[in-house]
């Protein structure tokens, strides 16, 4: 892998920061299809797509890889707050799709 200092110029750079984004969409859907799975379990056993102590775990979790990463906390554990809410969203529609 080339370093990020040898990048020759910002077509290269862009090209890098292109390829990162689709390997973060390929992970986002890899965790939107683990989020299926959850709610496939969660119908199972009776439990509902919002769970509190969960929310915050992963939250929390977030907060502590982004400070390990040397990134902004408060700006991931909000991003991650977002993705937590439309995945409680996602699960909620596939435990409700069979409500009238």
């Amino acid at each position: 892998m080339t370093e990020i200092h040898d990048i020759p110029d910002m077509p290269a750079l862009r090209a890098r920061i292109d390829d990162v984004d689709r390997q973060l969409m390929a992970l986002f859907a890899h965790r939107h299809a683990l989020i299926d799975r959850a709610a496939q379990i969660k119908r199972g056993n009776g439990l509902p797509a919002r769970i509190d102590d969960r929310v915050e775990e992963v939250a929390m979790n977030a907060r502590r890889n982004a400070e390990a990463a040397g990134l902004d906390p408060d700006f991931y554990e909000a991003l991650w707050r977002q993705l937590i809410e439309a995945a409680i969203a996602q699960e909620d529609r596939q435990l409700n799709k069979d409500r009238p």
